[in-house]
């Protein structure tokens, strides 16, 4: 329990812009031990609970190394309050050509600072066995001050969007979750970064 105030209290200083931050340390090894505990007790998600808009809070970086493990966590880091970058999941649109235990949805990836706003989206699928959510940003929008000055589809996004169901996830870009709570959300990424969203009011 006290674990989940750790990051509970991580994820609502950035939401709630409030000073009161667990040291980076602390949320680092309280993320770690975590993910250990969620792997042990074979923990297991469906993709509609990561429905609705999540705040990135809090990442750490990787450094690689000649160690059998060959990434090691870097420091870990708050995201600044002048820059805001939010994940929205939506619900999966299944067919009947795609495979079982695979739910596809949509992810949109935003970035807004200095009245720059840049949107990435694009599929996304979850396989549930590993609570592994594989994602490909296929289409950008940037506006500035509200006013759209591009939004089409990334170089090869088409294409890229038409193969995504059926393609490996070792060859997407994709987060481990082990952390799935009402108002806050952890992950490793593929990179074996770890990180923090926090859940925005709709």
């Amino acid at each position: 329990m006290e674990d989940l105030i750790t990051i509970e209290t991580a994820a609502n200083s950035i939401i709630n812009n409030s000073t009161n931050k667990p040291s980076p340390d602390s949320v680092v090894s309280t993320l770690i031990q975590i993910e250990k505990q969620s792997k042990k007790q074979d923990k297991k998600y469906n993709i509609e609970q990561l429905s609705g808009n999540w705040q990135l809070c809090f990442i750490t970086g990787t450094k690689k190394t000649r160690k059998r493990a060959g990434i090691v966590l870097g420091a870990g880091r708050y995201i600044p309050n002048w820059v805001k970058i939010t994940l929205s999941y939506f619900s999966p649109l299944n067919t009947s050509e795609t495979p079982e235990q695979i739910e596809i949805g949509r992810v949109e990836n935003t970035v807004e600072f200095a009245g720059l706003k840049l949107s990435l989206s694009g599929p996304t699928k979850f396989i549930d066995k590993k609570n592994i959510l594989a994602f490909d940003f296929t289409k950008i929008t940037v506006k500035l001050l509200g006013v759209k000055l591009y939004s089409g589809y990334i170089r090869g996004g088409q294409e890229s969007e038409d193969k995504f169901a059926t393609e490996s996830v070792g060859k997407q870009a994709f987060f481990a979750y082990f952390l799935i709570q009402e108002k806050f959300i952890a992950a490793r990424g593929r990179g074996g970064g770890l990180a923090i969203w926090g859940k925005l009011a709709t």
